[in-house]
């Protein structure tokens, strides 16, 4: 079996912040379909650089904490060759405020959510949720120990 080409990378942040110790996940909604804030990269931008932009532009949220490390998930490709890549970071501060996509002249999202674990897994779709799954391993083994250098 082949797989698909690559013909487009998406790189997105898994937003998390805690309330009263327990975690939370940003979900974003676009009609009836939710994942987290996410883009396509544009020329000569990295794909962490392209996540970070997504979250600000999607979300208004800034600072992230990267608590768990710079790894990410990566997903199958999926419509057309498409890739969506997920970091995982803390966002401790800050309120949620949609930003006007220019090519649509509104926002792309209709509805944001910080959701448990449970209720993100019964909002998200199969290759979203694997994205969840990780982040939600990668919060449980806790953060990475600090690098030697």
């Amino acid at each position: 079996m082949s797989k698909s080409p690559v013909h487009a990378l998406s790189a997105g942040v898994i937003p998390v912040r805690f309330v009263d110790g327990e975690s939370r996940y940003l979900l974003l909604r676009a009609y009836r379909y939710w994942d987290f804030p996410k883009g396509e990269l544009e020329p000569g931008e990295s794909p962490l650089s392209a996540a970070l932009r997504e979250v600000r532009e999607e979300t208004g949220l800034q600072g992230p904490v990267f608590r768990w490390g710079r790894g990410f998930h990566q997903t199958a490709p999926y419509a057309r060759g498409k890739v969506a890549r997920y970091y995982v970071a803390e966002y401790p501060e800050g309120a949620v405020r949609f930003g006007t996509n220019t090519r649509l002249g509104r926002p792309e999202h209709h509805e944001f959510r910080w959701c448990r674990v449970r209720e993100a897994r019964r909002l998200l779709g199969g290759r979203v949720s694997a994205a969840l799954e990780w982040a939600a391993a990668r919060l449980a083994a806790g953060p990475p120990p600090p690098d030697p250098g």
